[in-house]
């Protein structure tokens, strides 16, 4: 399938859409042996992609990593503000990209790899790849938790119902389990906040068949490949 080649390089890791639209021209990119230019498309399954002479399939083996996120670092290979990025966290010998994202104030599970075909499996909206969050919640009423509960609208997209369970409730300030199908932006805060309350801390801890576990803040693993398989098959 054929896409704009700077969203190629993004999905691939190189560089974000901005710094990769800069590459393209700067000269750095070729299709197929012919200098890029900005705003032309090609199929990254048929077309020979390089970045200053190097192809994109020459990346090396592939890794499929489970990153704990800490809050306060950005879930982008690159941050033109100087920001701290989830990249700083990764040390595997290959260039990795995060798949999916978790916003700069949320933590836990975070997947990269270097392998943009599998990203783009697992991201595909037909996949509808289950994710838990443990969510701390203030202003909470039990009705705000119920109305939490119920499917609404976002970006134009009626959500499913999601799952929730409460795990504390003491005064005003909520603790609770939230699955999701779907990955909107910011999708569990703006559900909070229609319903009148507001998410504290936020920290995924499920994605499909993965989960945190242990796993220390900070830290990283290595996929086994039965995961790396049922996350690609949709296993939930």
């Amino acid at each position: 399938m054929q896409e704009r080649v700077q969203k190629i390089l993004a999905a691939y890791g190189i560089a974000s859409r901005r710094k990769a639209e800069e590459l393209i021209r700067q000269g750095r990119v070729t299709v197929n042996g012919a200098i890029c230019v900005l705003g032309a498309v090609a199929d990254p399954d048929g077309d020979t992609i390089a970045v200053d002479g190097v192809p994109l399939g020459d990346a090396g083996q592939r890794v499929y990593i489970l990153l704990n996120k800490p809050r306060g670092y950005l879930t982008t290979v690159s941050d033109d503000r100087g920001r701290k990025t989830v990249m700083e966290l990764v040390d595997c010998g290959q260039r990795v990209f995060p798949v999916g994202r978790l916003d700069m104030d949320s933590e836990g599970l975070l997947l990269l790899t270097n392998d943009g075909d599998w990203a783009n499996s697992i991201l595909h909206p037909a996949k509808e790849v289950e994710k838990t969050y443990l969510v701390w919640l203030s202003c909470c009423t039990e009705s705000r938790i119920q109305q939490m509960a119920q499917p609404v609208t976002l970006d134009g997209y009626r959500i499913k119902k999601p799952e929730l369970k409460v795990l504390s409730l003491e005064g005003d300030r909520a603790r609770i389990l939230v699955t999701i199908h779907e990955g909107r932006n910011r999708q569990i805060r703006r559900m909070a906040e229609l319903s009148g309350m507001t998410v504290t801390r936020l920290r995924r801890i499920r994605e499909g068949v993965l989960e945190l576990g242990k796993l220390p803040v900070g830290q990283w693993r290595y996929l086994t490949n039965q995961e790396i398989q049922n996350l690609a098959e949709g296993h939930k």
